[in-house]
């Protein structure tokens, strides 16, 4: 315990000495946490289209109404010919093209049916789907006025049978996108800093020639790799508080849950991280190469741990390597526990997984690890 307080001392005089790299490592990710939730949201709007209306009737217009009333809809163009609007669509003035067929207003009014035609600019995936959805839904809505107006004017003797939906959004009752978005964004910025850092650290040593003076001490390994990772998991805990508190202050997120069950949790990822971060510095000599090991697993970690796109989604191959990565588990854990208010019992699951994948990282790097004593 001794060798490990002497050493401990070193790394933190070390890491306080370097003003510059404390403040990049604290502030640097506070301004992500507070810029990236803004931009991160799913919510579409200022969806661009184009109408093509060969009716010209109150019904047409009062549709186009509905629609650029929603606050989802810029009405780019208005035309009469439907290959002028999908020549808008290709251009990509408009996202989507919307054709209202001739005699629009006359077929509902006899036949009680009619069909619109959607052109949707798929390049951008998520807003053509979405911007689909949306409009789908408007001229749903649009279709039962109509009928209630033509039941108004023409009553009819029996109402066909009708089933009625009652929904609730638990959890997120307003879908408010940055409670679901800022603990993901959060796990994140503090891998990025626990794991590129800690093998910056020992790789930093590598090239100063520094680290061949302790690799010829009798202190074993275990010790060394332990007073290495110490002061990044002290930095670890106090990143994550500060952003719990950024969180908290702009954007409103309370965890529901115990904060003891978040830190408890949090020290066990950093374990993995850290871990992580051990091993890259055993396979790395330069800084270079630590960097570019430590973007090709941060960037995996990031499109495949659940940040963006829900992990239920992917294919089972994909779902078995996600299983593997301590990031998406974590990510588990701060959305049960900070939306949903879960306790240890609910998370033992995910925090299992990150012990095994935590102890499995450090053994390996404690064993790749070549020291001459």
């Amino acid at each position: 315990m001794r060798t490990l307080r002497f050493l401990l001392e070193k790394e933190f005089r070390q890491l306080l000495r370097n003003r510059q790299l404390v403040r990049t490592l604290l502030l640097a990710p506070l301004i992500q946490l507070i810029l990236l939730p803004m931009a991160a949201d799913y919510t579409v709007k200022n969806i661009h289209i184009v109408v093509a209306d060969n009716d010209h009737s109150p019904s047409s217009r009062r549709l186009i109404a509905k629609i650029t009333s929603s606050g989802y809809f810029h009405l780019s163009g208005y035309t009469a010919s439907y290959p002028e609007a999908l020549r808008m669509v290709e251009q990509d003035k408009a996202d989507l093209a919307l054709q209202i067929p001739a005699h629009f207003e006359r077929d509902l009014v006899r036949e009680n049916a009619n069909q619109l035609y959607i052109a949707i600019n798929s390049i951008d995936g998520t807003k053509g789907n979405l911007g689909g959805a949306y409009l789908r839904s408007i001229i749903t809505d649009f279709n039962d006025d109509l009928r209630v107006d033509m039941k108004t004017v023409e009553p009819v003797q029996e109402d066909p049978p009708q089933v009625s939906v009652a929904s609730s959004n638990w959890y997120n009752p307003f879908l408010k996108f940055p409670l679901y978005m800022v603990p993901a964004i959060l796990v994140t910025l503090v891998t990025a800093m626990v794991a590129m850092q800690t093998a910056f650290n020992i790789v930093q040593e590598k090239e100063s020639g520094t680290i061949e003076q302790i690799n010829v001490t009798p202190i074993k390994k275990y010790i060394f790799i332990t007073g290495k990772m110490i002061p990044f998991l002290v930095l670890g805990i106090i990143l994550f508080t500060m952003g719990l508190l950024v969180g908290w202050a702009l954007y409103g997120v309370v965890p529901l849950g115990n904060l003891w069950v978040l830190y408890g949790s949090l020290i066990v990822y950093l374990l993995s991280m850290l871990g992580l971060g051990l091993l890259i510095a055993t396979y790395s000599g330069t800084q270079m190469q630590a960097m570019s090991l430590a973007f090709f697993f941060i960037n995996i970690f990031n499109m495949m741990s659940g940040v963006f796109t829900a992990v239920d989604s992917m294919p089972a191959w994909a779902q078995a390597i996600v299983a593997t990565f301590p990031p998406s588990h974590f990510i588990r854990i701060m959305r049960m526990v900070v939306l949903k208010g879960s306790g240890f019992g609910d998370i033992r699951y995910e925090l299992v997984w990150m012990l095994v994948i935590g102890l499995f990282l450090n053994a390996w790097a404690i064993k790749n690890y070549r020291k001459i004593a």
